[in-house]
């Protein structure tokens, strides 16, 4: 077991250069949000995924947000559906859009790339001096195919952070996140790989809960805080009344703040056969299969600071 303090695993001092994949969706805009406006992170580029919603939902409201906010970064549409399957959804927590209950300004189309999203992320990980963390907040399509087609790149990344699987039950399959559910033979790509990985859990996300007494300072905060309570009316990952539950978000406090987390170091195998298990990532903690250890596994989070994190990053968003 790990217990992660702040100047254990990473420096969080310097720097960090990060890419973003991500599907927004109501959780990713909070964690979007809280990423731009920490000195801390360098977010390089943004990559669109299928997912919460269609990938051309999903890029039409990254545009948005980065219009909301000002920021010029770029953005590169990836894939549109997983590897081998079907495409899933989460309309039903997100809204038909993605990000129902905020009037938004137009999106600002021109910071789109020509290019795909895995043609993107291997020119800024190679023309970078340094190494590059990608942080992965949704289903993990792009980031398998950054791999596949363009295995030099593993060098240049520092570290791989995704808020997917968990330890036990899911919240799309009996036993699957949806992260993973939407593209499994992707995620299993991704566990396999050998570089440096960080699975920041569906058990994590449920315990990071904004309650209700939070809103109204949110609200009140600034046109960040204005907004993202607009878009809290309408989401439904938790309740109103019990706390609303901020997976992605997770994805960023653990670099930022790891010290608020407990980790485990484990071999974790994606379930890709199982009629009604696909999906499934099997937390072998035990070392019941005798594998080699290839995950660090965020399997408990801080409640109370995480509240207080969450509060502060929003309090810098402006």
């Amino acid at each position: 077991m790990i217990k992660v303090e702040k100047e254990g695993l990473r420096n969080v001092k310097k720097t960090r250069k990060i890419i973003i994949d991500t599907d927004p969706g109501i959780d990713d805009a909070v964690a979007i949000a809280a990423a731009l406006f920490d000195e801390r992170l360098n977010v390089r580029l943004f990559t669109t995924v299928a997912g919460n919603v269609s990938v051309d939902k999903v890029t039409k409201n990254l545009l948005k947000l980065l219009a909301f906010w000002g920021k010029g970064v770029p953005v590169a549409i990836g894939s549109d559906r997983p590897l081998l399957r079907e495409a899933i959804n989460a309309s039903d927590i997100h809204g038909s859009s993605g990000m129902d209950g905020y009037e938004f300004p137009e999106s600002k189309y021109e910071l789109l790339t020509k290019n795909h999203a895995v043609l993107e992320m291997y020119k800024v990980l190679m023309e970078s001096k340094e190494k590059t963390t990608i942080v992965g907040i949704g289903p993990l399509t792009n980031i398998a195919l950054l791999l596949r087609i363009y295995p030099e790149c593993v060098e240049r990344i520092e570290e791989l952070v995704i808020m997917g699987g968990s330890l036990g039950r899911g919240n799309y399959g009996i036993l699957s996140e949806f992260n993973i559910a939407a593209d499994p033979e992707a995620a299993k790509i991704v566990f396999e790989s050998k570089i440096p990985l960080t699975m920041v859990s569906l058990d994590v996300g449920e315990k990071a809960l904004i309650l209700p007494e939070d809103r109204m300072r949110i609200k009140n905060m600034n046109k960040t805080g204005d907004m993202i309570d607009h878009l809290f009316s309408e989401y439904r990952g938790g309740s109103l009344d019990t706390g609303l539950k901020m997976y992605d978000g997770c994805a960023v406090a653990y670099l930022l703040a790891p010290e608020m987390f407990e980790v485990k170091e484990s071999y974790v195998a994606i379930e890709t056969q199982g009629s009604l298990t696909a999906g499934a990532t099997l937390v072998d903690l035990a070392g019941h299969l005798g594998k080699e250890i290839n995950c660090r596994v965020c399997v408990d989070i801080e409640k109370e600071q995480f509240r207080q994190w969450f509060l502060e990053a929003v309090g810098k968003c402006g």
